[in-house]
């Protein structure tokens, strides 16, 4: 850093996004140096190419930084990181979690064991603890897979706890999720998770939120010929992959509900109306598109990309607007 102020001004630093973090791009923001996050993702390199060290590529990121050419990122704050760091050890877990039921469940298959109703209910759970084996061996391993599961469970309850206590206490993070939960399929922890992802809804458009999402179809044209092909799946997969789950819900025909009645409890009337235009639009687009015979796999992508955009409507709608 002292090396960095040492220089002659004006002074502009970049470097390549990684696990490092962004405290040196706040560091060197707070002390009055310009400093540019690059996406590595989106830094084009010839294809004849072959050669490459630290020292080219800072030359060239020199270069691509004097013409203004290069792919920056959006610095978050250190109050957006630590929220984002809770949403994304809730999905980690959520995925280990996945797994060790996984495991026990091959286990069990391996034993000729197989549960025939809803898993993981309260009677599955007694059907679990109910089961013993002669082998020492299988005993213990079962036991231990039981036990990763219920642990596991217990660390995803705690950080959902987390997650919701968050949401109302963080002024940032109350207004835009609670308008984001009126839409079907987005709970407290779903519309949580898409503001922690996207950040600074404003900075995109309802046309381009799909986009940044990787939602939309990747393309091959030129000339006259277009092509295209399936969605892009760039940006955050976090946040694509929570939008496809609630795209899920608009597939069955809209009906009142207690729990999104609740959740729209205290809201104004115009985020209200604006939810349930969306509702009705995105049930009405899965119509639509199982009238054309698409695949429900395709269809719930479109559904997920119009209902991001119908996220960054809420997410974006104007506070004194919304309270008049």
């Amino acid at each position: 850093m002292a090396w960095i102020l040492a220089q002659p001004a004006p002074v502009v630093a970049c470097y390549e996004a990684g696990p490092t973090g962004f405290g040196l791009a706040r560091a060197l923001l707070a002390a009055g140096v310009r400093c540019e996050v690059v996406a590595p993702s989106k830094l084009e390199r010839p294809a004849g190419d072959k050669v490459k060290t630290d020292r080219r590529d800072a030359e060239r990121l020199a270069r691509l930084l004097r013409i203004g050419e290069l792919p920056a990122v959006r610095v978050p704050t250190e109050a957006e990181e630590a929220a984002r760091d809770l949403v994304r050890a809730r999905e980690d877990c959520r995925t280990d979690l996945m797994r060790a039921r996984h495991r026990l469940s091959k286990l069990l298959l391996l034993q000729g064991l197989v549960w025939e109703h809803t898993a993981w209910t309260g009677a599955h759970t007694d059907w679990l603890r109910s089961h013993r084996f002669e082998r020492r061996g299988v005993q213990l391993a079962f036991d231990e897979a039981l036990d990763t599961v219920f642990s596991v469970h217990a660390r995803r309850d705690r950080l959902d706890a987390a997650i919701t206590e968050m949401a109302a206490a963080d002024p940032a993070l109350a207004g835009p999720v609670g308008r984001l939960c009126c839409l079907r399929g987005v709970s407290t922890l779903t519309a949580t998770g898409l503001c922690v992802e996207v950040a600074d809804w404003h900075r995109f458009t309802g046309a381009t939120i799909g986009a940044y999402l990787g939602l939309v179809p990747s393309e091959f044209s030129s000339g006259q010929r277009r092509v295209q092909a399936g969605i892009t799946k760039t940006g955050n997969a976090h946040a694509r992959r929570l939008l496809v789950e609630a795209a899920w819900h608009h597939r069955r025909p809209l009906r009142a509900s207690r729990p999104r009645a609740r959740r729209a409890d205290g809201q104004p009337a115009v985020v209200r109306a604006r939810a349930e235009a969306g509702n009705r639009r995105l049930h009405q687009r899965w119509c639509r598109l199982e009238q054309r015979n698409k695949r429900p796999t395709v269809s719930v992508v479109a559904v997920a990309r119009e209902l991001a955009g119908w996220c960054w409507s809420l997410a974006t709608l104007d506070q004194h607007a919304a309270a008049a």
